[in-house]
């Protein structure tokens, strides 16, 4: 009898419940907008009593689309955006909003914090982000203490969803980790971090540990009568939406990269070691065991959505009355045009930089006689060129070349801008079968929590199907190359005049 597993992959911008067989086969996936809002400019938070009605209603969804009944559903795993803050009250109770990890209310705190990170990086082996939970809570602590002083429980979003379906309260190693919560030698969360944060108190709040096979509970009667699940079926830990998308894509050691371009921009490795201080880097726990080594930012695809919405309304409009998509027409654009098209550059810092803190999004090059096409393509390049930015920041600690580069994330949906990857890389791209990746990482950690498959690397070998390979073009790489050092050159050109920029602004705003 075939095994079907369910994954819960709540991401920032899109919620989505998957259906995969033993197989790694993608049965059926049920989606919804991940509903955040935004009570003040910087916040980005969701309504959690929301969130579930929508999940129970996927997950029925999902059911009826698989031709499926809860009771053939063996395993359940969730996956989830990672940093922000979901917390429950002493009664385990919701009694606040997610915080997403889009927020950016605590970003001096941040600054602050990074600005000493030598006293915790031997510790957690993580510079500070500001949408980190200690970050968050210690925000919390100063500004809202009427919240902060009724969290009796402090999760990730995965683990948060997964006490939705099984009333237990626990946490994913791997998640905790890229959370600065966790000492990477001892695997344990360690007090020294918490008071660096000014945050002792919430020592007792943080929930027992489990790892990504571990079983963290079974579907409660409450959950099943909710989504149409069988009550008493296994829910694993799960992982961290990057740890998903690596294991999806076969990504089990460092001869291969993860490379997600999505809403963020999402370059990993794992490996036995972990990159040094000085590198900028992140460390996290991979759930084989060995270390993630990530570098990351929120410079991808998701500014090609706000720039088409700038530039391009009517064109959008237009294909839509024609029954098709912009992305259609630029695809074909795309394919028609190449390296030497566009003569300017973009830096795609729309929702934040991967190079200096006040760096915001800009063209370089605009002249009388620019195209809106120059500009589209500059866009989709300075994408790419941000992507490269981190990966040769990854090869500094690797010290070698990656044997490929494994691509997710809604950039996959274009071939066009996967060659033009694999182009500003220089490095064969490869993207597999499934299009769900998180659900796929998910039903990984399904089968192996079952015991279906021994280990996670074994599961990967039977469920992991590469789809296409896109080989680097020669000339293509030599234009490339010389626009990636035109890019970066008036990237550090203009490092110390983004704080101008930013003081101009400040001025304008008060």
């Amino acid at each position: 009898m075939e095994n079907y597993f369910l994954t819960i992959d709540n991401g920032g911008t899109n919620t989505k419940v998957i259906i995969f067989d033993q197989s790694g086969n993608q049965i059926a996936v049920e989606a919804f907008p991940t509903k955040g809002l935004e009570p003040k400019s910087g916040f980005h938070e969701i309504d959690l009593i929301k969130l579930w009605q929508d999940l129970a209603t996927a997950i029925r969804a999902v059911l009826v689309k698989g031709k499926l009944k809860g009771d053939q559903i063996k395993g359940i795993a969730t996956v989830g955006h990672g940093k922000g803050l979901y917390t429950l009250d002493k009664e385990q109770h919701i009694f606040m909003n997610g915080i997403l990890s889009a927020d950016s209310r605590a970003e001096k705190y941040a600054a602050e914090f990074e600005g000493r990170v030598e006293e915790i990086f031997p510790l957690s082996h993580q510079h500070v982000m500001t949408s980190q939970a200690p970050v968050i809570l210690r925000w919390l602590k100063d500004y809202r203490s009427e919240l902060y002083n009724q969290i009796g429980s402090i999760l990730s979003n995965k683990d948060f969803i997964g006490y939705l379906l099984t009333g237990e309260v626990k946490q994913e190693i791997g998640d905790a980790s890229g959370n600065n919560l966790v000492n990477l030698d001892s695997e344990k969360y360690d007090r020294r971090l918490l008071e660096f944060f000014g945050i002792t108190e919430m020592m007792t709040k943080l929930p027992p540990l489990i790892k990504a096979t571990d079983q963290r509970g079974k579907v409660s009667i409450e959950a099943a009568e909710a989504t149409g699940l069988v009550e008493g079926t296994p829910v694993f830990g799960g992982m961290f939406d990057i740890d998903a998308c690596a294991i999806a894509t076969g990504v089990l050691d460092q001869s291969k990269f993860s490379l997600i371009a999505g809403t963020w921009n999402m370059n990993i490795f794992p490996s036995m070691t972990m990159a040094p201080m000085e590198s900028g880097l992140m460390n996290s726990i991979f759930p084989t065991g060995k270390r993630l080594v990530e570098a990351s930012s929120p410079t991808s695809a998701g500014n090609l959505a706000i720039v088409l919405k700038m530039l391009m309304t009517a064109e959008m409009r237009d294909a839509k009355e024609a029954g098709h998509s912009i992305y259609d027409d630029l695809e074909a654009f795309l394919s028609n045009t190449d390296a030497r098209f566009s003569k300017v550059l973009f830096y795609p810092f729309l929702y934040g930089s991967n190079a200096a803190p006040n760096a915001e999004g800009s063209f370089i090059g605009i002249r009388s006689n620019t195209t809106k096409s120059e500009m589209i393509r500059a866009v989709y390049e300075g994408i790419a060129f941000a992507h490269r930015y981190h990966v040769a920041q990854l090869l500094t600690v690797l010290g070698d070349q990656p044997d490929v580069i494994r691509m997710s994330g809604g950039a996959t949906n274009s071939k066009a801008w996967i060659q033009m990857f694999a182009d500003v890389l220089n490095r064969p791209i490869e993207i597999v079968d499934a299009s769900e990746l998180g659900g796929l990482g998910g039903a990984i950690t399904s089968a192996v929590g079952l015991g279906i498959y021994p280990s996670i690397e074994v599961a990967a070998e039977q469920m992991v199907r590469v789809k296409e390979r896109f080989e680097p073009r020669a000339e293509e790489v030599a234009v490339y190359d010389q626009k990636y050092q035109g890019y970066v050159t008036m990237l550090q050109a203009m490092d110390a005049s983004w704080r101008s920029l930013k003081t101009i602004q400040e001025g304008i705003e008060g």
